[in-house]
């Protein structure tokens, strides 16, 4: 119970007729109920000033509740995906998302055309192409990681418009719920504005990350795969 609460329920009592003070147990036990009922705890006047003491403080609780609930609301988030490819870090849209899946091995294909299709990966029995997101986006693949520190490489089954596909990626960080405000304010600053299927670039966790158009880079995997 905060300060303000404790003087609402304090002025609350004092509007309150508090007889068990005055003529009651605590009183000089004039009361003329005092003897039928023994105590004051045991009288319907009492009871009655204790339950409207109780529902004036549960209604303060509830109104704040109700104004903490409307704050948070107005805070929208969205789900990113962080993952790093060479020595970029880029976040994709959680709804384009399937499952993050252990690497897989990756079967060349005879005679394909695109540079990006990398063949195709068995994934839970079935064969689904796999394609190079550092060729599509144009990155370069190389970065090295900094000495002592593990990574698990990945694959991202993402779905694409034409089916589901698999993209490996050097390190996945996780999904992270980023205020719309803060994306927003990306998508205006320009940063990176001609960066390939880009949307905007933002500092997470004292990296710049850059937030992927989610829409552009799913056409641009389904030409791939034509």
């Amino acid at each position: 119970m905060t300060a303000s609460d404790t003087f609402r329920v304090s002025r609350d009592a004092q509007a309150i007729d508090d007889c068990w003070n005055r003529i009651g147990i605590h009183g000089d036990k004039s009361c003329p109920l005092l003897g039928e009922h023994i105590h004051c705890r045991n009288c319907a006047v009492y009871s009655a000033a204790a339950t409207r003491l109780l529902d004036r403080y549960a209604l303060q609780q509830e109104d704040r509740e109700q104004v903490s609930i409307a704050l948070e609301s107005e805070v929208k988030t969205r789900s990113l995906l962080m993952f790093r490819l060479g020595e970029e870090w880029l976040g994709l849209a959680t709804r384009s998302l399937v499952e993050v899946a252990p690497m897989q091995a990756i079967h060349s294909l005879p005679h394909q055309r695109s540079r990006a299709l990398l063949g195709v990966a068995n994934v839970r029995g079935a064969l689904v192409a796999c394609l190079s997101l550092v060729e599509l986006l144009g990155l370069d693949g190389s970065g090295n990681v900094a000495p002592g520190i593990r990574v698990m490489p990945r694959m991202l089954i993402i779905a694409a418009h034409g089916g589901p596909v698999v993209v490996p990626v050097d390190e996945v960080d996780g999904i992270h719920a980023i205020d719309e405000r803060i994306l927003d304010a990306a998508s205006r600053s320009g940063a990176q504005a001609s960066a390939i299927y880009t949307r905007g670039v933002l500092q997470f966790k004292g990296r710049s990350l850059r937030w992927l158009d989610e829409e552009q880079l799913l056409t641009a995997v389904t030409r791939s795969l034509t």
